[in-house]
């Protein structure tokens, strides 16, 4: 039983170390990282959302065959964060913005080609 336990617990480890994360939107947070010139993906999303559930599939894959490219993925809540949706002129959910540093790369809704995805993030690590 020991040993059962301890494997629940490795492998649960194991996934969460590589799991994909992301955080909610955060004003000051979006402020911080642009002043540092970082990737930053804006993901307006909603959990009853389909599409959005596979753009999260998406960023996962890049992730974990870009692991040495930071990016980082801030959730505006659709349905709870009108505010924002509104400022980041979200018409609906599964809308994309794609910032480095301070400066708009991308603007996408409802994008799940994995290749655009791809090439929006790598054109954003050469910029």
């Amino acid at each position: 039983m020991k040993y059962v336990i301890t494997s629940i617990i490795s492998l649960f480890m194991a996934f969460s170390a590589s799991a994909f994360e992301k955080q909610p939107f955060n004003e000051t947070l979006f402020a911080e990282l642009q002043n540092k010139g970082a990737v930053i993906m804006i993901d307006v999303y909603a959990p009853w959302c389909p599409t959005c559930k596979k753009q999260q599939k998406l960023f996962q894959q890049y992730h974990e065959q870009n692991p040495e490219k930071k990016f980082h993925v801030l959730v505006v809540d659709y349905d709870n964060d009108k505010q924002w949706v509104k400022k980041f002129r979200a018409p609906r959910q599964s809308t994309l913005l794609l910032y480095k540093g301070d400066k708009q790369f991308w603007y996408s809704v409802a994008e799940t080609r994995f290749n655009v995805i791809e090439e929006k993030l790598n054109s954003a690590f050469k910029f």
